[in-house]
């Protein structure tokens, strides 16, 4: 007997089956032996709940078979033992029939967990890859930034419960705890500045990763198109009558197109690197961001006020900026001031100020020399010195032709801004209560101002002219005005890094004007289709490609087809 068709069905039960608890009746179609007939089975469970029976009996039709064949009945039973611990088909249908609730079977936590952890990173992707949430990290970095120039950094505590005190808040709420608290003092290291940049680094490299390499990688593919309505659907599509594919393969490879040919299809293509600009305008900022956080985090900084002729070590001058500051062998540098002078303008301003230094190793060797001045520092061993202040440190002075006296000069604010310096020289009896002396004071190095025991104008005098003036009976002379030279230090390990990203920033910036144009044609006949599209430039590029397409030629009869067309004809 073949088996053809099976039906599954509910329904139509044999009477002699209602009595039992029927699981499902199946209707098998059987033919060649027993044509237009039917084995009607029924699956049951007995109540022991040991086993199940399966029940089959053959149906014909009255057409095939006679009256006494057809009370013959086939029948099969199939006894299935049922495995051990597993619930009885009839106590599943008692529990359903009670109305009472079938509980699945427990899922595994294990399973559970691996399915929120294989699915974690997408999700994690998905939001950092966020265009919103990325333009709003750049504007917390920039106000984070515009707060860091408006507060001043690195100043003592002291400093910002006087400019920022709590009975009279800038706007109303910001106050010294804002500041000390979110470490707005040292802006640019703080635990809130790094972790909003680190946000921004992240969304950068997420945002690559999910979308600009993959479509990187689909513009990189071959994809022709093999119908005409397809390209005629492009953004820019035209027809060449009396054309040839391969003319058009040459004029394009001419224009610096990627030509590929497959069959009566090209494919050509134009600016793949603007493509790749996207992906290296994010490597750049992760560049410059890496840049100034290492800046931020692993730098030292230091300045210090010498007077010319002395000295200092490097290392007692610098101070750790971050956790990931870390010393170097130059730091045991000495340098010493060999000079300080300065420049000035016909009308007596300073114009520009300059130190001579000499940098000496652990063993006192000279190892390098050189006379610095504001926007021309020295560089050694990883570490910059910047010319950035001076002042007057002392005035060497004979009197009577006694001395020479050093007489220390001390900075007096007055106008403001304006640099003045003064010093004093007693005249009489020291360890008297009511000293008076010759006053003198200095603007620069070029001229110092004398005034007698009473307060009186006396004179001015340049250093080193050697001309004496007298006051209140004593020869004064004005040797030398000794200046003290200020210098800032600093090392600086993410500069290279973040000059590095600013020119790839400005590379792949300009790269990311190329259009990457794409051309599709197909032969049909002596017809050429072709289609085309741009990602940028869009109003020059259906010129330029009418341009390449008016330098295809033409396909043209020869004179010997069309005589012997004329002859047969």
């Amino acid at each position: 007997m073949k088996i053809m068709n099976i039906s599954h069905r509910h329904s139509v039960i044999p009477s002699k089956f209602q009595n039992h608890n029927i699981k499902n009746v199946f209707k098998f179609k059987t033919r060649n032996s027993f044509p237009h007939s039917f084995l009607i089975c029924a699956s049951h469970s007995h109540k022991n709940g040991s086993t199940f029976t399966i029940s089959c009996k053959l149906k014909t039709s009255k057409n095939d078979i006679d009256k006494k064949s057809m009370d013959k009945s086939l029948q099969t039973k199939i006894v299935v033992p049922e495995l051990d611990g597993a619930p009885s088909l009839s106590r599943a249908e008692e529990e359903r029939g009670s109305g009472a609730p079938v509980k699945p079977p427990p899922l595994s936590s294990k399973k559970n967990v691996l399915g929120l952890l294989k699915g974690l990173p997408r999700r994690i992707l998905a939001v950092l890859s966020n265009l919103p949430l990325a333009i709003a990290e750049m504007f917390v970095v920039a106000a984070l930034m515009a707060l860091g120039t408006i507060i001043d950094q690195g100043e003592a505590p002291g400093y910002y419960f006087q400019k920022y005190p709590e009975d009279n808040p800038v706007l109303g709420f910001f106050t010294w705890r804002w500041v000390l608290t979110l470490g707005f003092d040292r802006m640019f290291s703080s635990p809130v500045f790094l972790g909003t940049l680190a946000l921004l680094g992240a969304s950068l490299m997420a945002c690559t990763y999910t979308t600009q390499i993959p479509v990187l990688k689909v513009a990189k593919r071959w994809s022709f198109l093999y119908s005409t309505e397809a390209i005629r659907r492009q953004e820019y599509s035209d027809t060449l009558p009396r054309a040839s594919l391969q003319d058009l393969g040459i004029i394009l490879m001419g224009a610096g197109y990627e030509v590929f040919l497959k069959g009566p299809s090209l494919y050509a293509f134009r600016g793949l690197a603007g493509r790749f600009a996207p992906i290296g305008v994010h490597l750049a900022l992760l560049l410059v961001m890496a840049g100034g956080a290492l800046s931020a985090t692993g730098s030292y900084k230091g300045s210090v006020t010498v007077p010319q002729g002395l000295n200092f070590v490097i290392g007692d001058v610098l101070g750790p900026s971050g956790f990931l500051s870390t010393p170097s062998e130059s730091f045991n540098t000495e340098v010493h001031v060999n000079r300080f002078y300065m420049d000035y303008y016909d009308s007596g301003e300073v114009s520009q100020f300059h130190s001579d230094l000499s940098l000496f190793d652990f063993n006192g060797k000279e190892v390098m020399r050189k006379t610095i001045s504001v926007n021309d520092p020295l560089r050694y061993g990883g570490i910059t010195i910047y010319q950035t202040d001076w002042s007057l440190s002392a005035l060497q002075i004979t009197k009577d032709d006694e001395g020479p006296f050093n007489l220390a000069m001390a900075p007096l604010k007055i106008n403001g801004d304006k640099k003045l310096y003064g010093t004093f020289l007693p005249v009489g009896d020291a360890d008297s209560p009511d000293v008076k002396g010759i006053s003198m004071l200095a603007r620069d190095l070029q001229s110092i101002v004398l005034y007698d025991q009473e307060g009186k104008f006396a004179g001015v005098r340049r250093p080193n002219s050697k001309l004496p003036i007298d006051i209140d009976g004593f020869k004064i002379v004005v040797v030398d005005a000794i200046g003290s030279t200020g210098l800032d230090l600093k090392t600086d390990p993410g500069v290279p890094i973040v000059y590095a990203g600013f020119g790839a920033l400005m590379l792949t910036t300009c790269i990311s004007f190329l259009s990457h144009s794409q051309i599709w044609a197909l032969q049909d006949g002596t017809t050429v289709v072709i289609g085309g599209k741009t990602n940028r430039a869009k109003g020059e590029f259906p010129e330029e490609t009418n341009q390449l397409l008016d330098q295809v030629p033409e396909i043209v009869e020869s004179t010997s087809s069309t005589q012997s067309n004329n002859l047969s004809g």
